[in-house]
């Protein structure tokens, strides 16, 4: 049997080292949550829980639609009317007595060029296939959203289970700081110090409860209320579907790119429309016009044709309209294109960096951090060490880990940057 002498150094809680050794002993284990969804799962959620996405089909079917309706002819116009009906003296408004009044019936069509109308047809599916490209925005933003939301709750359990750690360790801080006081081998203010270390860790844990609920609350917008993140779901995030040095070709793909991709054609299409326009269409009518009795019965047939008079100053600007419409829808593309490739190469070399910084604390900092921990234990248990020592060397220990599991959540969020540019069921993002 071990014995302990009460007035000398082990008056300083010998349970309390014993508490130190186990703590030392064991491994960092990340907080255990229920059951909850991957990050795959949490997103498939997400898009069959958005009413963004129907609405994007539902923009797409209409476009379709009136895509059919757009490359028909008008609809003809049915024309019935009195002509030359008297007003005045012994037949007014008789219509069958004199020989001028006619009742009048027909029909008029306009015979709409079939190349105008086929750029009308064009015109409305390149809408469609915009709307299509404005989808794939949506469902850009939903994923990213959602793997965002995700990763914060993710690293916000993880960062509460070692911020509560502290707290342990701000405990056995004051333990020892009062034992050795009492002890006469510490000063009352060691005390007070260790009292508002305690103050400041649960400060933290009260910060770190807030942070957990609002990311418990960020979730739940994309993928319903009662829904908790897998404990072991975290992703490989040292890899990522864009292929760096293939970065131009791919981000010509992105769907905001690909939006105006598709409003350029649009806008293609109507200068098209607008040319074909300086060529007016004919409009063919016939009736049939019935006299009182004792007169001829008529049918007239006529054709009308819009004058353009003025072409140069209407049909030409309007075509010219159209086409710098078109150029500068051209010319923003290319100005997007730039920004977002500049953008995306930064948040590359960013996520690289934290990526590094975060292996050299895996690799080096962290191990250290434990070693030391290890190292003065060893050196108490000796008696070559004080408490103190290794209480200071645990809280190192600590927020060395910390440090390590804050590079790790900002790498997270890098990745889910630059994972999902485009969405994960696009050829473009297949690795």
């Amino acid at each position: 049997m071990q014995f302990f002498d009460l007035t000398g150094r082990d008056a300083i809680a010998p349970v309390l080292a014993l508490a130190l050794a186990l703590s030392l002993a064991l491994p960092y284990e990340p907080a255990q949550a229920a059951a909850g969804l991957t990050l795959e799962q949490a997103q498939q959620r997400a898009l069959a829980r958005s009413r963004a996405i129907p609405a994007q089909d539902a923009a797409i079917a209409a476009a379709r639609e009136l895509a059919v309706a757009a490359g028909r002819q008008p609809d003809p116009v049915l024309r019935a009317g009195i002509d030359n009906l008297p007003v005045s003296g012994a037949d007014r408004y008789n219509i069958g007595t004199d020989f001028m009044t006619m009742r009048r019936i027909g029909v008029m069509q306009e015979l709409t060029a079939s190349d105008k109308r086929r750029l009308r047809a064009a015109g409305m599916e390149g809408a469609a296939d915009k709307a299509a490209a404005e989808k794939d925005v949506e469902v850009v933003r939903i994923e990213r959203d959602t793997a965002q939301a995700w990763i914060d709750l993710y690293f916000a359990r993880q960062m509460d289970n070692l911020i509560r750690q502290q707290v342990g360790q701000a405990d056995l801080d004051l333990q020892a700081a009062e034992a050795a006081y009492r002890a006469g081998k510490g000063s009352q203010g060691d005390v007070f110090a260790a009292r508002s270390r305690i103050g400041a860790a649960q400060d933290k844990v009260d910060e770190s409860d807030t942070r957990v609920r609002t990311a418990r609350l960020a979730l739940a917008r994309w993928v319903g209320p009662d829904v908790d993140v897998a404990p072991a779901g975290l992703p490989d995030i040292d890899r990522i579907r864009l292929d760096p040095d293939a970065l131009d070709t791919q981000l010509a793909h992105h769907p905001d790119i690909a939006v105006l991709d598709r409003e350029e054609a649009v806008a293609r299409t109507e200068a098209r429309l607008a040319e074909a326009n300086r060529h007016p269409d004919w409009t063919v009518e016939v009736s049939l016009q019935q006299r009182g009795q004792g007169y001829s019965n008529m049918v007239s047939v006529g054709v009308s044709l819009p004058l353009q008079w003025d072409r140069k100053h209407r049909q030409d600007r309007e075509l010219a309209a159209k086409i710098l419409q078109a150029d500068r829808i051209r010319d923003e593309r290319e100005e997007r294109l730039r920004a977002h490739t500049a953008e995306v190469r930064a948040m590359l070399d960013e996520w690289r960096s934290i990526r590094a910084r975060l292996a050299r604390y895996r690799r080096e900092l962290v191990p250290l951090a434990l070693d030391q921990s290890a190292a003065v234990l060893a050196a108490y248990r000796g008696g070559k060490a004080a408490l103190a020592e290794v209480l200071a060397a645990r809280r190192n220990e600590l927020d060395v880990r910390l440090q390590a599991l804050q590079l790790d959540a900002e790498a997270a969020r890098r990745w889910a940057q630059l994972n999902f540019l485009t969405p994960s069921n696009h050829p473009e993002a297949q690795p």
